[in-house]
């Protein structure tokens, strides 16, 4: 895995394995649910993956949405393809809804609704609590 799939707490963060895509559980949480999706290559630009890896990603984002509808209940939901720290191909996937969410005895409010999601304002997630999420979530992409 590369060094962007590492920071995002691989493997313990590790919800859903495609072939050519890993789904994370984000260890900072601005929304309940809140993910990264990140290409397995080491190219640090979209159009440089694969076609394969493009065609997967059809899979790959209808699964999350599925998922993500059962266990969060967003409203809508954003893919934020930001790569200004972390290098490699990804995108931060955040649920968004009206008003708060609970998780684990945890609130989980959407602080930036209506508009633009404010990372910033994140449930940080310790070891325990990000594998224990990321197996909340895994049920959900069966």
């Amino acid at each position: 895995m590369n060094a962007t799939i590492e920071k995002f707490g691989w493997p313990t963060s590790l919800v859903k394995e495609f072939e050519h895509w890993v789904v994370l559980a984000r260890p900072a949480q601005p929304t309940l649910g809140s993910l990264v999706l990140a290409a397995k290559s080491d190219v640090t630009a979209f159009g440089a993956l694969p076609e394969s890896a493009h065609a997967e990603l059809k899979q790959a984002s209808a699964t999350i949405e599925k998922a993500l509808g059962k266990l969060v209940g967003y409203e809508k939901l954003n893919y934020l393809m930001l790569m200004m720290v972390d290098p490699h191909v990804h995108f931060h996937v955040i649920p968004r809804y009206e008003g708060a969410r609970e998780w684990s005895g945890m609130n989980f409010t959407d602080n930036g609704w209506p508009k633009t999601p404010d990372l910033g304002q994140a449930v940080a997630l310790d070891d325990a609590q990000l594998k224990e999420l990321a197996a909340w979530l895994a049920i959900g992409f069966d």
